[in-house]
This record gives C-alpha cells, sequence and structure tokens, in this order.
C-alpha cells in the first residue's frame, strides 16, 4: 500500500473544559486556528486540523469540553460534540490539570473511556518545572502511564506524538516523491457541501451512473474512489461525503463526512471544490478550501448548477466568491452543469493545467532573473535604516511549488513584499491553481567569491 492509499491516523483531544486542548490543538497543527483563552467551554464545535510530527501525518480534533453534569443547552451540544470526535478517532488523548489534580469530572470521563475500548493515552498537562512525580494521582483513572506535558511551552508534546503515533498509519511526508511515482494516475478529489453535486459530476464524466446521486443532503456517506480515463488520461475521481456545518450534523453515520474528507484532500493530486450556485457560499466551505490550500493541493472551483440562473444571481455568486474567498485569488473558478454536462470538458483541462503548474520546474536561472527584475521594479523596504538585500533564488521543492530565496533581514519582510514576490513567480510560471511558498534564509551566496577563487560559504545571521 502506497501512501496515497494510507488514511491518516486521526488523534482527537478531549477532557472537561479549560484544560488547554486547545493550546495543544494549535501546537500540533502550528496554528491559531484553536480559541485559547482562560475561560472555561470556549470550544464549542469539533475544530479539525493537520498535524505532522517529523514527516508523521495525521489529523488532530479539538473538542468542547466533556461536562458529564452539565445542564447547559450549549454544554450539552459541545459535549455531544466531543463524542461524535471520539467514534471517530484511531487514539484519543485525554487531558488533564496537572494544577487542579484530579478532578470528579475527570474522574467520570476516565469512566466513559474505559467502556469504549478506545485506545487512550492519559496526558497530564500544566506541568512546567515538574516531572512524572506530578501524575502519580492520576494513575487512578486506570488508563495507563499517564504524560506530563506543558501544551503551552511544548514541553514533552514530542515524546507524546511519539508515543501516540506508534503503530499508526504512516504516509510518507514527500508529496513529490508520491506525485511521481504514482504520475500514471491522477487522483482528484471532488469535495463540497452536501447536495452540491459532486456525485452528480462524477456519474456524468465517466458516462453512468457509477455513484448515488440523489437530490437529498447527505447521500454519499464515505469516500469512493473512481478510476476511469479521460482524452487518454488515466484519472480516479474521489467523491466524498458533503461536508454540513459541524452544529448541525446528527446523524450516527454522517458524522465521519469531515475526516473522510479530510483524508479525501491528503490523497488527491488535485481537489475540485464544488458549490452550488444557488445557496450561498458559507464559513464551511472557505473552510475547507482553506484546508486543501493549506495542505499544498492544486484546486479548482467549480460552480455547479450555473445553467439557467438569471443574470444578476450570477454576478452575486461571483461577489459572494470574491468576498468570501479572497485567500483563493489564484485559483481558477468554472462554472458547471453536472446534470448537462455543460462545461465539464474545460474543467477536466483545467485539472491538467493546475496539476502541471504543481509539479512545475523552475530553472534556477530563471528564477533569479525573476527575482532580480522585480526588486529592480520595487525594493523591498528599508528596516532600521538598512536595505534588505535578496540575493539568489532557487527551487526548494514540488508540489506545490517551494522557492527559496536567500539574502540578509529576510526575516525582517512584510507580508505585503512577500506577496508581491509570490505574484511576479506566479505569473513567469504561470502557476494557476496552485500555492506557492516561498521560505526566506539568510546567507551569502555560495556562488560568489571571496576573491580567492573560493565559494564563499553559507552564513546564518
Amino acid at each position: 500500500m502506497n501512501a496515497a492509499t494510507q488514511s491518516l491516523p486521526v488523534l482527537a483531544l478531549v477532557g472537561r473544559p479549560n484544560v488547554g486542548k486547545s493550546t495543544l490543538f494549535n501546537r500540533f497543527t502550528g496554528t491559531r486556528d484553536a480559541l485559547v483563552a482562560d475561560f472555561a467551554g470556549l470550544t464549542r464545535d469539533r475544530q479539525y486540523g493537520f498535524g505532522n510530527h517529523h514527516g508523521r501525518r495525521f489529523v488532530v480534533v479539538d473538542t468542547g469540553g466533556l461536562m458529564p453534569e452539565a445542564s447547559d443547552p450549549l454544554a450539552a451540544l459541545a459535549e455531544s460534540q466531543a463524542r461524535l470526535a471520539i467514534e471517530e478517532a484511531d487514539r484519543v488523548l485525554f487531558l488533564t490539570d496537572g494544577r487542579d489534580g484530579p478532578m470528579g469530572s475527570d474522574h467520570e470521563i476516565a469512566q466513559y473511556l474505559r467502556r469504549l475500548g478506545k485506545p487512550v493515552q492519559l496526558v497530564v498537562n500544566k506541568t512546567e518545572g515538574q516531572g512524572r512525580e506530578s501524575t502519580a494521582e492520576f494513575h487512578a483513572f486506570g488508563l495507563g502511564e499517564p504524560l506530563p506535558i506543558s501544551a503551552e511551552h511544548g514541553h514533552g508534546v514530542d515524546a507524546l506524538l511519539e508515543q501516540v503515533l506508534e503503530g499508526l498509519a504512516n504516509p510518507q511526508i514527500d508529496a513529490e516523491a508520491e506525485a511521481q511515482a504514482d504520475a500514471s494516475v491522477l487522483r482528484v478529489a471532488v469535495i463540497g457541501r452536501p447536495n452540491a453535486g459532486k456525485s452528480t459530476l462524477i456519474n456524468r464524466l465517466i458516462g453512468e451512473d457509477r455513484v448515488l446521486a440523489a437530490d437529498l443532503p447527505g447521500t454519499t456517506r464515505d469516500s469512493i474512489t473512481v478510476p476511469f480515463q479521460y482524452e487518454g488520461r488515466d484519472f480516479e475521481l474521489i467523491d466524498t461525503a458533503g461536508v454540513r456545518r459541524r452544529a448541525k450534523v446528527h446523524d450516527v453515520v454522517e458524522k465521519f463526512s469531515v475526516i473522510k474528507t479530510l483524508q479525501a484532500i491528503e490523497r488527491a493530486h488535485v481537489v475540485i471544490a464544488m458549490v452550488d450556485a444557488r445557496t450561498q457560499i458559507g464559513t464551511q466551505d472557505a473552510r475547507l478550501m482553506g484546508l486543501a490550500a493549506e495542505r499544498g493541493r492544486a484546486m479548482i472551483v467549480a460552480v455547479n448548477k450555473w445553467d439557467g440562473l438569471e443574470e444578476y444571481a450570477r454576478s452575486e455568486t461571483k461577489r459572494a466568491l470574491d468576498t468570501r474567498l479572497p485567500f483563493l485569488d489564484f485559483v481558477p473558478v468554472h462554472t458547471i452543469s453536472a446534470l448537462h454536462g455543460s462545461g465539464l470538458r474545460e474543467l477536466m483541462r483545467e485539472v491538467g493545467r493546475v496539476y502541471a503548474a504543481a509539479m512545475c520546474v523552475m530553472p534556477t536561472p530563471q528564477l533569479n532573473k525573476v527575482l532580480e527584475q522585480a526588486v529592480a521594479r520595487h525594493a523591498p523596504p528599508a528596516v532600521l535604516g538598512r536595505r534588505i538585500k535578496l540575493r539568489y533564488a532557487h527551487q526548494g521543492g514540488r508540489n506545490p511549488p517551494r522557492v527559496i530565496i536567500h539574502g540578509n533581514q529576510t526575516q525582517r519582510l512584510n507580508a505585503s513584499y512577500r506577496r508581491y514576490l509570490i505574484n511576479r513567480f506566479r505569473d513567469h510560471f504561470k502557476l494557476v491553481g496552485v500555492p506557492l511558498a516561498l521560505e526566506f534564509k539568510n546567507s551569502d551566496n555560495p556562488y560568489v567569491n571571496d576573491g580567492d577563487g573560493k565559494p564563499r560559504g553559507a552564513r546564518k545571521n
């Protein structure tokens, strides 16, 4: 089984409110996506993200606190969300507070987790400056050896991940090598909300009713892979269960849709994000597309059910795309009718183009020429009277393409200038539909001589 067909392992963070689950979520994902504050019950819904520990990828789910004694309807909803996350997970991380010690609600949660029979790792958070002696009281939960950590400062987090990821699937991190090894088949994930027309699109492309399609949201319950050929090229289409706003997910089977969609994104070379032209583009749509871009996937937005739409409705849909998805300005938008087949030829040709952009080879001389021209047209701003110098660039990876730029004081470049450089490289190499990552290093140019005929060595500032 290659990395593309393995499912990413799923870790769920559970525990009573205010024990540091959201802080640990942010530590695992390297983001600030989960709200963090010293206030119990701040997280209500499940929060999903991708983590990477030394090349081992995983999905992590942050939850609202488990509160067995709660009577607040919102607290009860948060608890139901947490219980769904536990069922989705391969490993459950039960967080407790080392400062408070074992609480009554902790004991109730431990009893609940023991009954489930799921693999559980007991984690004692907020143990800064303390050793394993701080976890002695928590052995009474009967969940094995507690691990002390500090989610806020990162203490013990690496050891925690080493332990919980042991024995789970280990998809390789090298997306470029994976794509080259699997170059004969282009995998396309079709994602979006329920009833956006994903299954109808796949059936239309393959010319048969291979995937169940009905005018009911949530018809697809799992990710389905369909091989087919289009204009002489081999494809695998991955149809995913529709993703509803989390608070509205009640069905015992449909609750798995978010995890399955994230795993489909991870397997795919290209993502087609489908939206319904007749419904509003929501936060969940934007969040899902943002996660696909975060994973570096080449992407296309397909606006379905475009046929028969009045001109005013079409202009409103275009305005909504610009307003709700400004961070996807590099992603092409195609209007289609999956039911009638209009726009599908152009859509599939775009799939090939954005994949080619993801695998683009950018020769070093061309990269340096683009960089030189960009700096000549608009020089980096001076910081504290010193001019930032960008000396040379080279390609650091593909799928997604990555450019490494060497110079001095590069850490002081502001976000707007970074976007300017990205746009220059994107325009020159025609990088449509794929995120472009820039990495900056403070160093001398190793290809420039010091005058003694020997290359100057790279130096970190």
